[in-house]
């Protein structure tokens, strides 16, 4: 038998347009072939996707929220 997760079988919530946000952004960074985190990161800056706090995001501040998103 063949067993797979449905992605919203995972989430406890709809996603908040903040999440919505990111998650396009994201995906336009890959879609452009960069999957480095720092490409990531960079490629996230120049979209003006900045993290929570306004500021520009770092390899730290990238991965402490998407843990922390992940943790919802």
């Amino acid at each position: 038998m063949n067993q797979y997760l449905v992605v919203h079988q995972s989430r406890s919530a709809e996603p908040t347009p903040y999440e919505r946000k990111l998650a396009g952004a994201v995906e336009e960074v890959f879609a452009l072939g960069d999957h480095t985190l720092d490409g990531l990161v960079a490629g996230l800056n120049a979209r003006t996707v900045h993290a929570p706090d306004g500021r520009p995001w770092t390899v730290d501040t990238f991965t402490t929220e998407i843990a922390r998103l992940g943790a919802r």
